[in-house]
């Protein structure tokens, strides 16, 4: 009676570490758009996300250094400073290339292959969010 009991305590905590271990962003993402593939992967102790698809390869024209309004999309870092905040949530800066602001955000796993992003302006007041979805 305690080995099952043990047993199945083990084999849950093994269920529940390993739906843990699943929780992570690392991994390619489609955006909202379906248009850009973002790869999200450890910097460090943070985590960081590069653009490495885009339907139409485009250049970084909204940038507001001059000197890289050249440079490729592709390649550029999107997602950046990701430190962990709370259980599957993560903050710091999400660059929107559309624009070519960067901004204080937000990242949340709300699903092993669902992200939701929410980039903020006057310290959190005015939000916009968009929901990514994991792909191969």
């Amino acid at each position: 009676m305690i080995r099952r009991v043990f047993g199945a305590a083990l084999a849950a905590g093994l269920m529940t570490a390993s739906m843990a271990a699943a929780a992570s962003p690392d991994g390619k993402w489609l955006t909202e758009s379906g248009k850009t593939q973002v790869q999200i992967a450890p910097c460090g102790s943070n985590y960081c996300g590069t653009i490495v698809w885009q339907k139409t390869p485009s250049n970084d024209v909204k940038n507001p250094d001059a000197a890289k309004r050249s440079r490729p999309l592709v390649g550029t870092e999107m997602l950046s400073d990701l430190s962990a905040d709370g259980d599957n949530a993560w903050k710091g800066k999400l660059y929107n290339f559309e624009n070519g602001k960067t901004y204080t955000g937000k990242m949340e796993l709300t699903d092993a292959n669902t992200l939701k992003l929410s980039g903020c302006i006057m310290g959190g007041v005015i939000c916009k969010s968009q929901t990514w979805r994991r792909t191969k």
